[in-house]
């Protein structure tokens, strides 16, 4: 083997290990509920960035669990409940949330994390909004 492919190989691995730039971001959730006067917007951190993933063009000969694709998902989070200003006796006001405290890049867990892509943007008030800085 030559010097230079070697090299090539130890760059290319090492790189795609510091290319996984999977990281707690900062993230607003937009919060409303039909009974209540306002919409909440919530400042929290969710999981997000860049992962290595494998390119399954080889399907047919390798093991399913080597076509896996890694997502930049939650290796440590905690809920967090906030108060919706507005509502009614009659309704509960609080709504918890999700905060990222440590991420990783490993197979995404339908138990709490949404795995598809959303094509419309859904994130936003219909009423009249207040902040929540938690």
């Amino acid at each position: 083997m030559s010097p230079f492919f070697v090299m090539s190989l130890l760059f290319g691995l090492t790189f795609g290990q510091a290319a996984s730039l999977c990281a707690p971001s900062e993230y607003i959730i937009h919060v409303e509920k039909r009974e209540c006067a306002y919409c909440l917007a919530i400042n929290t951190t969710i999981c997000a960035g860049f992962c290595m993933t494998r390119d399954s063009n080889g399907k047919k000969l390798l093991l399913k669990s080597a076509l896996s694709q890694n997502v930049c998902t939650y290796k440590e989070m905690l809920y967090q409940t906030a108060l919706i200003p507005g509502c009614p006796h009659h309704t509960i006001p609080y709504y918890s949330y999700p905060v990222a405290v440590s991420c990783k890049c490993g197979k995404c867990n339908t138990d709490y994390s949404d795995c598809v892509h959303e094509k419309v943007r859904t994130n936003y008030c219909t009423k009249p909004q207040k902040l929540c800085n938690m």
